[in-house]
This record gives C-alpha cells, structure tokens and sequence, in this order.
C-alpha cells in the first residue's frame, strides 16, 4: 500500500519535531510554533528537498536562512509569550519571524531588502498571520514609532549592541542576537535590560552575516 502525499508530510514534520528534540530543545510552545509553521513555504523551490533538514538554505540577495535548530535555540532564548510584542531585525525568509508569531501578541520585523520584505509578507499572507507586519528599513535603528519592545531578535551580527535596540527594549525585556566581528566565529547572547544592572550571558558560538546600515538601494 502506497503512502499518499498528506502521509509523507507528516512522517516528515514529526521527523523534524523529533529532530529538534535530540538536538536539545525542550520548550513545548516552541515546539509547537515550529509545528505549525511550514517551513517548505520559506525555502526556494530548487532546495525543497532540504526543507526539514537541519542546514542553513541560501535565499534571495544573496542572504541564508538559519538552521532549525538554531531558529529553536534562538527562539527559546528570547522566551516569548502571548503579551509579549516582538521586533525582529533581519527578515530574511520571514520563517523566524513567522515562528515568533505564534508565541507572541505582535510581532514587527524590519529588513534592509524590499525584495526580502516583499516575498516573507505574501508569505505572512498565505497563513493569514495578521498579529505580523514586514518593513524595510534600517536594522540599526529598529523600529521607534513602534517601540517598545518586549523582546528584541536581531539576526544579523555586530560588534555591539545598537544602542537604539536597546533604548527600544522595556525594563525587564530580552534581546537575542549575535556579537562578534565579520567572518570569524561570535558569540550569540542573552541579553536582558534591567534598571539595576543590564546583564548578558553567551548562549552559543555561531556565524551569521553582518547587520549592515541602511536600506539597501537596490533589491
């Protein structure tokens, strides 16, 4: 007896649950958000086939989108919840962003490229995700008329901290992302801003491409 095409789909997506949790991640609600999420929607046609793998998958201008696990690790990082509103700076596929908004009451996110932009909104579209909103714009910057921000996922890396992300993030908030310098190993971090103290803590080594300035005057 052949195994129809609804069958294969999700032997495939238990698959990749099954996955994530070997790779250590254990937050049910994560889990779920990435459940729900389709992540073929977000990958070129031409790497399909690669969809539920755990590999990072090149997207258009020239940008990737990051690893599942990764995606996981950074999600449960930020430690979302439904009161939470969200800014996401480096759009890419939209497929982080995406997850991010089945945990949180709104999410914002912004990238330097239109055609990025364009693309993960139709995407957004398609799942009727109304509590999401893509921008271009400059990532250094954030999103000041929406500000502020409960928690704050940049993926893109620095050397430091914007200083306008974290004027952006409530006391008590959470930023993600990755710090370290162009083409070498960084660091990815925990930090939380707090009026007593702003602490930040390494969760991971990672590489990711640089947050640049600016929209981009082309693409």
């Amino acid at each position: 007896m052949s195994v129809d095409e609804g069958d294969s789909a999700r032997a495939e997506r238990m698959a990749f649950l099954l996955g994530l949790r070997q790779r250590g991640l254990r937050d049910v609600a994560v889990l779920r958000a990435m459940e729900v999420v389709p992540r073929p929607l977000f990958v070129d046609p031409q790497f399909r086939e690669h969809a539920y793998e755990d590999v990072a998958l090149p997207i258009s201008c020239g940008q990737s989108m990051s690893q599942p696990s990764l995606v996981a690790k950074m999600t449960e990082a930020l430690n979302v919840t439904a009161e939470h509103a969200v800014l996401e700076v480096g759009t890419g596929s939209g497929y982080q962003a995406a997850v991010l908004a089945q945990l949180a009451s709104r999410v914002v996110t912004v990238d330097r490229y239109r055609t990025l932009v364009s693309q993960a909104q139709a995407r957004f579209d398609v799942l009727g995700l109304r509590n999401l909103v893509a921008y271009v714009g400059d990532g250094l910057l954030g999103q000041p008329a929406r500000a502020p921000f409960d928690r704050i996922m940049v993926t893109a890396s620095a050397e430091e901290i914007p200083s306008p992300l974290i004027e952006q993030l409530r006391f008590g908030g959470v930023l993600v992302m990755p710090l370290g310098l162009q083409d070498e190993e960084q660091s990815l971090v925990r930090f939380v801003r707090q009026q007593s103290g702003d602490v930040c803590t390494e969760i991971a080594r990672v590489r990711f491409v640089p947050l640049i300035a600016g929209a981009a005057a082309t693409l």
